[in-house]
Protein backbone atom coordinates (compact mmCIF):
# COMPACT_ATOMS: atom_id res chain seq x y z
CA UNK A 1 0.00 0.00 0.00
CA UNK A 2 3.11 2.84 0.84
CA UNK A 3 5.21 4.82 -1.51
CA UNK A 4 8.47 6.55 -0.77
CA UNK A 5 6.25 9.15 1.20
CA UNK A 6 4.89 6.76 3.48
CA UNK A 7 8.09 7.90 6.03
CA UNK A 8 6.27 10.80 6.46
CA UNK A 9 2.90 11.91 8.07
CA UNK A 10 -0.30 10.83 6.21
CA UNK A 11 -2.71 13.66 5.33
CA UNK A 12 -6.21 13.20 6.90
CA UNK A 13 -8.94 15.09 5.12
CA UNK A 14 -12.80 16.15 4.78
CA UNK A 15 -15.06 18.52 4.52
CA UNK A 16 -17.41 18.40 7.14
CA UNK A 17 -17.07 16.87 11.18
CA UNK A 18 -18.92 14.27 10.70
CA UNK A 19 -17.08 12.97 7.67
CA UNK A 20 -13.86 12.40 9.76
CA UNK A 21 -16.06 10.03 11.92
CA UNK A 22 -14.20 9.06 15.38
CA UNK A 23 -10.88 9.90 13.86
CA UNK A 24 -9.69 12.95 15.92
CA UNK A 25 -11.29 11.29 19.14
CA UNK A 26 -9.49 8.46 17.77
CA UNK A 27 -6.11 10.38 18.17
CA UNK A 28 -6.96 12.03 21.22
CA UNK A 29 -6.67 8.39 23.24
CA UNK A 30 -4.06 6.84 21.44
CA UNK A 31 -1.71 9.51 22.64
CA UNK A 32 -0.29 12.70 22.75
CA UNK A 33 -1.94 15.23 20.16
CA UNK A 34 -0.65 18.49 18.94
CA UNK A 35 -3.44 21.33 17.47
CA UNK A 36 -1.98 23.78 15.25
CA UNK A 37 -4.62 26.54 13.82
CA UNK A 38 -2.92 27.55 10.30
CA UNK A 39 -5.65 29.73 8.15
CA UNK A 40 -8.38 29.27 10.21
CA UNK A 41 -7.81 25.75 10.13
CA UNK A 42 -7.27 23.21 13.00
CA UNK A 43 -4.59 20.52 12.24
CA UNK A 44 -4.60 17.58 14.41
CA UNK A 45 -1.04 15.92 14.51
CA UNK A 46 -0.62 12.50 16.68
CA UNK A 47 -0.95 8.97 16.08
CA UNK A 48 -4.03 7.17 15.06
CA UNK A 49 -4.36 3.25 14.45
CA UNK A 50 -0.99 3.20 14.40
CA UNK A 51 0.14 5.55 11.55
CA UNK A 52 1.54 9.05 12.06
CA UNK A 53 -1.07 11.46 10.61
CA UNK A 54 -2.13 15.20 10.55
CA UNK A 55 -6.11 15.21 10.17
CA UNK A 56 -8.20 18.70 9.59
CA UNK A 57 -11.46 19.85 8.27
CA UNK A 58 -10.67 21.21 4.52
CA UNK A 59 -13.93 22.47 4.98
CA UNK A 60 -16.21 23.03 1.40
CA UNK A 61 -15.60 23.69 -2.22
CA UNK A 62 -12.56 23.58 -4.18
CA UNK A 63 -10.37 26.13 -3.15
CA UNK A 64 -10.81 25.04 0.38
CA UNK A 65 -9.33 21.44 -0.61
CA UNK A 66 -6.73 23.19 -2.38
CA UNK A 67 -5.97 25.84 0.50
CA UNK A 68 -5.68 22.84 3.10
CA UNK A 69 -3.95 20.12 0.76
CA UNK A 70 -0.98 23.07 0.44
CA UNK A 71 -0.96 23.80 3.80
CA UNK A 72 -0.45 19.68 5.14
CA UNK A 73 1.96 19.49 1.86
CA UNK A 74 4.29 22.58 2.81
CA UNK A 75 3.48 23.31 6.81
CA UNK A 76 3.18 19.79 7.75
CA UNK A 77 5.30 17.76 5.71
CA UNK A 78 3.09 14.97 4.91
CA UNK A 79 3.60 12.50 2.51
CA UNK A 80 0.59 10.78 1.01
CA UNK A 81 -2.80 12.44 1.52
CA UNK A 82 -6.51 11.00 1.51
CA UNK A 83 -9.89 12.38 1.65
CA UNK A 84 -13.11 10.67 2.90
CA UNK A 85 -16.21 12.14 2.71
CA UNK A 86 -19.72 12.02 1.46
CA UNK A 87 -21.04 12.80 -2.74
CA UNK A 88 -23.85 12.40 -5.17
CA UNK A 89 -24.16 9.42 -7.26
CA UNK A 90 -23.97 9.67 -10.92
CA UNK A 91 -23.72 6.50 -12.23
CA UNK A 92 -26.47 4.13 -13.24
CA UNK A 93 -24.99 1.04 -10.98
CA UNK A 94 -24.31 3.78 -7.77
CA UNK A 95 -27.07 3.84 -5.02
CA UNK A 96 -27.64 5.47 -1.71
CA UNK A 97 -25.27 3.40 0.63
CA UNK A 98 -22.61 2.67 -1.99
CA UNK A 99 -18.83 3.76 -1.55
CA UNK A 100 -17.18 5.09 -4.18
CA UNK A 101 -13.34 4.92 -4.33
CA UNK A 102 -11.58 7.17 -7.00
CA UNK A 103 -9.37 6.35 -10.01
CA UNK A 104 -9.20 9.83 -11.70
CA UNK A 105 -10.87 13.44 -11.15
CA UNK A 106 -11.94 16.39 -13.53
CA UNK A 107 -13.53 19.51 -12.59
CA UNK A 108 -16.60 19.42 -14.32
CA UNK A 109 -17.35 23.04 -13.80
CA UNK A 110 -13.67 24.25 -15.32
CA UNK A 111 -14.13 25.84 -18.93
CA UNK A 112 -11.36 28.20 -20.20
CA UNK A 113 -12.25 27.51 -24.10
CA UNK A 114 -11.80 28.65 -26.62
CA UNK A 115 -8.10 29.76 -25.13
CA UNK A 116 -8.32 25.83 -23.57
CA UNK A 117 -10.31 22.98 -24.06
CA UNK A 118 -13.08 22.66 -22.16
CA UNK A 119 -12.28 20.78 -18.60
CA UNK A 120 -8.46 21.13 -19.35
CA UNK A 121 -6.34 22.76 -16.41
CA UNK A 122 -4.70 25.54 -18.54
CA UNK A 123 -1.06 25.42 -18.92
CA UNK A 124 -0.71 22.10 -17.51
CA UNK A 125 -2.54 20.60 -20.23
CA UNK A 126 -4.50 17.76 -19.15
CA UNK A 127 -7.85 17.49 -17.99
CA UNK A 128 -7.84 14.70 -15.69
CA UNK A 129 -5.80 13.77 -12.40
CA UNK A 130 -5.22 10.48 -11.47
CA UNK A 131 -5.48 8.62 -7.99
CA UNK A 132 -2.91 6.99 -6.59
CA UNK A 133 -2.60 3.41 -7.79
CA UNK A 134 -1.55 1.88 -3.98
CA UNK A 135 -3.60 4.31 -1.81
CA UNK A 136 -6.82 3.56 -3.68
CA UNK A 137 -5.71 0.20 -3.64
CA UNK A 138 -6.06 0.51 0.16
CA UNK A 139 -9.02 2.67 0.58
CA UNK A 140 -11.06 -0.15 -1.58
CA UNK A 141 -9.54 -3.11 0.19
CA UNK A 142 -10.72 -0.94 3.72
CA UNK A 143 -14.35 -0.61 2.13
CA UNK A 144 -14.50 -4.30 1.10
CA UNK A 145 -13.64 -5.50 4.06
CA UNK A 146 -15.63 -2.78 6.00
CA UNK A 147 -18.81 -4.12 3.70
CA UNK A 148 -17.93 -7.80 4.74
CA UNK A 149 -17.56 -7.46 8.41
CA UNK A 150 -20.48 -4.59 8.42
CA UNK A 151 -23.05 -4.55 5.49
CA UNK A 152 -25.87 -6.31 6.68
CA UNK A 153 -26.05 -4.80 9.77
CA UNK A 154 -25.84 -1.01 8.02
CA UNK A 155 -28.43 -2.41 5.01
CA UNK A 156 -31.18 -3.16 7.98
CA UNK A 157 -29.89 -0.31 10.50
CA UNK A 158 -30.37 2.31 8.10
CA UNK A 159 -32.94 0.82 5.26
CA UNK A 160 -30.01 0.29 1.91
CA UNK A 161 -30.51 -1.71 -0.72
CA UNK A 162 -27.19 -3.71 -0.45
CA UNK A 163 -23.80 -1.72 -0.13
CA UNK A 164 -21.52 -1.99 -3.06
CA UNK A 165 -17.80 -0.45 -3.48
CA UNK A 166 -17.12 0.64 -7.59
CA UNK A 167 -13.74 2.03 -8.14
CA UNK A 168 -13.68 5.08 -11.11
CA UNK A 169 -14.10 8.71 -11.71
CA UNK A 170 -15.03 11.49 -9.38
CA UNK A 171 -15.54 14.73 -10.43
CA UNK A 172 -15.64 18.59 -8.49
CA UNK A 173 -17.26 21.46 -8.94
CA UNK A 174 -18.30 24.87 -6.93
CA UNK A 175 -21.78 23.91 -6.34
CA UNK A 176 -24.23 21.88 -5.33
CA UNK A 177 -25.62 19.72 -7.99
CA UNK A 178 -29.40 19.00 -6.86
CA UNK A 179 -31.80 18.95 -9.63
CA UNK A 180 -32.37 15.86 -12.13
CA UNK A 181 -31.54 18.11 -15.14
CA UNK A 182 -27.46 18.80 -13.89
CA UNK A 183 -27.14 14.87 -13.40
CA UNK A 184 -28.28 14.16 -16.41
CA UNK A 185 -26.42 16.82 -18.05
CA UNK A 186 -23.47 15.78 -16.62
CA UNK A 187 -24.29 12.27 -16.99
CA UNK A 188 -24.19 12.94 -20.94
CA UNK A 189 -21.21 14.87 -20.82
CA UNK A 190 -19.01 12.90 -18.52
CA UNK A 191 -20.87 9.74 -18.79
CA UNK A 192 -17.51 7.35 -17.33
CA UNK A 193 -18.38 9.49 -13.89
CA UNK A 194 -19.75 8.21 -11.10
CA UNK A 195 -20.04 10.54 -8.15
CA UNK A 196 -20.09 14.35 -8.05
CA UNK A 197 -18.77 16.51 -4.91
CA UNK A 198 -16.98 19.66 -4.45
CA UNK A 199 -13.21 18.98 -3.20
CA UNK A 200 -11.54 16.06 -5.30
CA UNK A 201 -10.45 17.14 -8.03
CA UNK A 202 -9.28 20.48 -6.45
CA UNK A 203 -7.29 18.32 -3.85
CA UNK A 204 -5.89 16.25 -6.63
CA UNK A 205 -4.72 18.65 -8.42
CA UNK A 206 -2.72 20.00 -5.68
CA UNK A 207 -1.26 16.98 -4.91
CA UNK A 208 -0.26 16.21 -8.58
CA UNK A 209 1.58 19.73 -8.92
CA UNK A 210 3.51 18.63 -5.86
CA UNK A 211 4.42 14.72 -6.81
CA UNK A 212 2.39 13.99 -3.46
CA UNK A 213 -0.21 10.86 -3.50
CA UNK A 214 -3.70 10.99 -3.04
CA UNK A 215 -6.36 9.09 -2.75
CA UNK A 216 -10.08 9.76 -2.43
CA UNK A 217 -12.86 7.77 -0.67
CA UNK A 218 -16.93 9.07 -1.09
CA UNK A 219 -20.37 7.39 0.48
CA UNK A 220 -23.39 7.94 -1.99
CA UNK A 221 -25.46 10.32 0.17
CA UNK A 222 -27.80 10.85 -2.21
CA UNK A 223 -28.47 11.08 -6.22
CA UNK A 224 -27.80 14.38 -6.69
CA UNK A 225 -31.56 15.20 -7.99
CA UNK A 226 -34.30 17.42 -6.72
CA UNK A 227 -34.46 15.00 -3.50
CA UNK A 228 -30.69 15.71 -2.96
CA UNK A 229 -30.56 18.63 -0.37
CA UNK A 230 -32.29 16.18 1.88
CA UNK A 231 -31.00 13.08 1.38
CA UNK A 232 -27.67 14.48 2.17
CA UNK A 233 -28.67 16.18 4.89
CA UNK A 234 -30.29 13.34 6.85
CA UNK A 235 -27.11 10.95 5.57
CA UNK A 236 -24.49 13.11 6.89
CA UNK A 237 -25.91 13.08 10.24
CA UNK A 238 -27.10 9.34 10.59
CA UNK A 239 -24.51 7.44 8.51
CA UNK A 240 -21.76 9.48 7.54
CA UNK A 241 -19.66 8.87 10.50
CA UNK A 242 -20.36 5.83 10.64
CA UNK A 243 -19.23 4.96 7.37
CA UNK A 244 -15.68 6.98 8.14
CA UNK A 245 -14.89 5.84 11.08
CA UNK A 246 -15.38 2.19 9.98
CA UNK A 247 -13.13 2.47 6.57
CA UNK A 248 -10.35 5.01 8.13
CA UNK A 249 -10.14 2.38 11.22
CA UNK A 250 -9.37 -0.28 8.35
CA UNK A 251 -7.53 1.11 5.73
CA UNK A 252 -5.36 2.60 8.95
CA UNK A 253 -4.32 -0.32 10.28
CA UNK A 254 -3.47 -1.82 6.79
CA UNK A 255 -1.41 1.36 6.45
CA UNK A 256 0.19 0.90 9.63
CA UNK A 257 0.86 -3.06 9.23
CA UNK A 258 3.31 -2.76 5.64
Amino acid sequence: MKNDNAKRPLGVLAALPQELGDLVDAMRAEGAMRTVTLGRRDYHTGTVHGVPCVVTLARIGKVAAAASASALIHAFGVGNIVFTGVAGGLGRQVRVGDIVVADAFMQHDLDASPLFPRYEVPLLGRPRFPADTALADGLAAACEQFVADDGMELEEQFHLDGVRVHRGMIISGDRFVSSADEVRALAQALPDALAVEMEGAALAQVCYEHDVPCAVVRTISDTADDHAHASFTSFLTDIAGTYSSGILRRFLEAYAAV
